[in-house]
């Protein structure tokens, strides 16, 4: 049997499969074949992977790509280029698009788009009701038949308890996940902040953790009562954690992730009303970034999603009351969290690679997220002690907003490897 692609030497980390060990990995048609001896040297292509983590491809539940209508934000061709730069092999772009993802029709541009101009492996999300207002129900059937994966209206929130159980209740019959964002919009009503003693410091209008809290449980119950697929978006506050901890022991079936800044920051960074650091949900105090990164690592919280979210240099480049919420995420979440989670906090690298590649994998009903035997050879390879600078410029991404540009950060992906095709880094 021969080899299309050998990758020699890395510490290949695969924690489904509880692999933790150096050796090569051969890829052939595509998937990831056991040991084969290469017939024809000539045909072989190499990566030295020496000194290098391999791992299964990341996946990214919650990516804004803003094609169509996207106003020169992000387009599925920049956004998957990121993607690539960033380890994701794999990701879900978000319904808020022009026109909404609320029919086929245009479900169908989206899957053109991406046919045509993807690197990676991009998979579009329904929205939940239609124009994503919380209001009537968009065509469930009909989008799951288009080729949606989940069903959500982020950033947005159905407030409405009624229309969400009905939600909850057609998606069962699809066999679709719901992705919420969980928070109580009366509560948020015009947040730009976490509440507390920086936000009162500032002056700037705050939100109670409460708000999520009251989000979570209701989706808590909600999965319980319906037996709906949920997952939660983006936690951010310590409460969230406990509730969704409790949930679980309970053999709740609900999943949730968490962004790298919520991870890596606590409200203090708001200091010099920096707009790249206004997100929604807020980052919080350090207790919920700590409580944050506990949850992840007992598994209260699944995985580990960016919220790419772009924006053009003029959009964010105003008062911290009326710039818009989100930060670009795709090309810096392992490093963030390579230092919040594993340098820095309570986490390893398994347990960060599961939280990137596996454990999204399940949420999603993928075969994906191990380096098995036959499995697509979706592979992630990065060099851990790489230093680099942020520069906004120099990302792929189209837009700017990043709150780590002109930072330092340890760790980089060097290569890429989508269904056996190199898409990022050299071959020999």
């Amino acid at each position: 049997m021969s080899a299309d692609l050998i990758i020699r030497g890395g510490r290949v980390i695969d924690p489904l499969n509880n692999r933790d060990e150096t050796a090569d990995i051969f890829v052939s048609n595509g998937v990831v074949r056991e040991n084969p001896e290469p017939s024809d040297q000539k045909n072989v292509r190499e990566i030295d992977a020496s000194g290098k983590i391999v791992s299964p491809g990341f996946i990214d539940l919650r990516a804004h790509l803003r094609e169509p209508g996207g106003g020169g934000r992000e387009n599925i061709a920049s956004g998957s280029a990121a993607a690539a730069a960033g380890g994701f092999t794999t990701l879900v772009c978000m319904p808020d698009v022009t026109p909404s993802a609320d029919n086929p029709g245009t479900i169908r541009y989206v899957h053109d788009a991406i046919a045509k101009a993807a690197s990676v492996n991009i998979l579009p999300a329904g929205c939940m009701t239609i124009g994503g207002r919380g209001e009537f129900l968009a065509p469930i059937g009909s989008l799951k038949q288009a080729g949606v994966v989940a069903l959500t209206d982020c950033p947005n929130v159905v407030q409405n308890n009624e229309v969400f159980r009905r939600i909850l209740e057609y998606s069962t019959m699809f066999d679709l996940p719901i992705f919420e964002c969980p928070y109580d919009s009366a509560l948020n009503e015009g947040a730009v902040a976490h509440e507390g003693i920086v936000s009162l410091r500032l002056g700037l209008r705050g939100s109670p953790r409460v708000s999520e809290e009251l989000g979570v449980s209701r989706a808590v119950l909600m999965a319980e009562s319906t037996g709906a697929r949920v997952h939660l978006q983006s936690l951010s506050a310590s409460g969230s954690v406990e509730i969704l901890r409790r949930a679980k022991e309970r053999g709740v079936h609900i999943t949730a992730d968490v962004t790298p800044h919520h991870l890596a920051f606590n409200d203090a960074v708001l200091s010099d009303y920096n707009p790249d650091f206004k997100v929604s949900p807020p980052i919080r105090e350090e207790s919920d970034r700590m409580a944050l990164a506990e949850g992840l690592l007992d598994g209260t919280i699944d995985s580990i999603s960016s919220a790419h979210e772009p924006y053009l240099r003029h959009e964010k480049d105003m008062e911290f009351d009326l710039a818009p919420f989100g930060v670009i995420g795709l090309e810096t979440a392992l490093p963030a969290c390579l230092n919040s989670f594993v340098e820095e906090g309570p986490g390893d690298y398994a347990a960060l690679i599961s939280a990137l590649s596996s454990k999204p994998a399940a949420i999603l009903g993928l075969e994906k997220g191990r380096l098995s035997p036959g499995d697509i050879a979706d592979i992630t390879i990065f060099d851990p002690n790489q230093a680099w600078t942020v520069e906004s410029e120099s990302l792929e991404s189209l837009s700017f907003n990043t709150p780590w540009a002109g930072k330092e950060l340890l760790g980089r992906v060097t290569h890429l490897v989508v269904a056996g095709k190199v898409v990022r880094g050299e071959t020999l």
